[in-house]
């Protein structure tokens, strides 16, 4: 495999890894070789594709098989490049913190149309809900929380480096103390339920933080907690759920005293944020 790499052209590199990857069962095989070769290179993808028969030099083809090695253990893609992409901001990611999924987009795209002057991310991780919402929603006053320490290091690293440290507070806990006058709490909290863990894909359950995953025997541990104490500082909550939890989840907004209860799809149909308003 890394002799493949450092010996051949792009077209054989990529093929190479491609195969490897696919022997694994790795979902996208091909699309991982590219991003990973145009991180060794230094090419972006398009040049990849338009320069098939071009050598791969030697530092980049040992650099793109350490790259791939790492992979085939199923380490994700962003964990490997140190980077993913959210919205409009690019994020530093380790296995301190979550990936940022396509489907947490949704909890920006409220905060957008609510347009709120104060808002909590409780939970936030790498800081992607919270650094994206102050990115977005002008004059908009933003609080982060987080119970991990490690997780609000790169909040924090991620907040300066986008020059966004001075419109997001960050603070280590569930609930800041100051959490009053908020206008919407967003929260991606732990939501997988301990009898699936073992059906999750490698890269979930050998690197993803497994604190910031599970959520006891129904995956609402967390969630169930939190909605009541978000209820007190907060006339309005939205939170990401897993698939099949937005009815229990509903039931829980309801009983905490949101009159008003939606739920949000994701692209596949499944509801995936549960919004209550008082």
């Amino acid at each position: 495999m890394a002799g493949t790499a450092t010996a051949g052209s792009v077209r054989e590199a990529l093929a190479g890894a491609a195969d490897a990857l696919a022997a694994v069962g790795v979902e996208a095989p091909r699309l991982d070789a590219e991003l990973l070769l145009a991180e060794a290179t230094g090419w972006d993808r398009a040049r990849l594709a338009a320069e098939p028969e071009t050598g791969v030099p030697a530092s980049a083809g040992r650099q793109f098989g350490e790259m791939v090695r790492r992979r085939l253990r199923r380490e994700p893609v962003a964990y490997i490049l140190g980077r993913k992409g959210f919205r409009h901001i690019e994020l530093t990611v380790d296995r301190r913190v979550l990936i940022p999924r396509p489907e947490t987009e949704l909890l920006v795209e409220l905060a957008l149309e609510i347009a709120p002057r104060r808002v909590l991310d409780m939970g936030t991780g790498s800081g992607a809900i919270a650094l994206a919402v102050a990115d977005e929603v002008p004059n908009c006053e933003v609080m982060a929380t987080d119970t991990s320490a490690a997780a609000l290091a790169i909040a924090r690293a991620n907040a300066e480096r986008l020059g966004l440290a001075d419109r997001v507070e960050l603070v280590e806990a569930m609930l800041p103390p100051d959490a009053g006058g908020l206008d919407l709490v967003l929260a991606n909290l732990p939501y997988v339920a301990e009898p699936e863990w073992e059906g999750l894909e490698p890269e979930v359950t050998r690197w993803e933080p497994r604190e910031a995953l599970l959520a006891g025997p129904d995956g609402l541990d967390v969630i169930r907690a939190a909605i009541p104490a978000a209820a007190e500082v907060a006339p309005s909550l939205a939170l990401e759920v897993g698939a099949g939890q937005a009815p229990a989840v509903s039931e829980l907004l309801f009983e905490a005293g949101f009159a008003k209860v939606e739920t949000r799809p994701d692209l596949a149909g499944i509801p995936r944020v549960v919004w209550g308003r008082r």
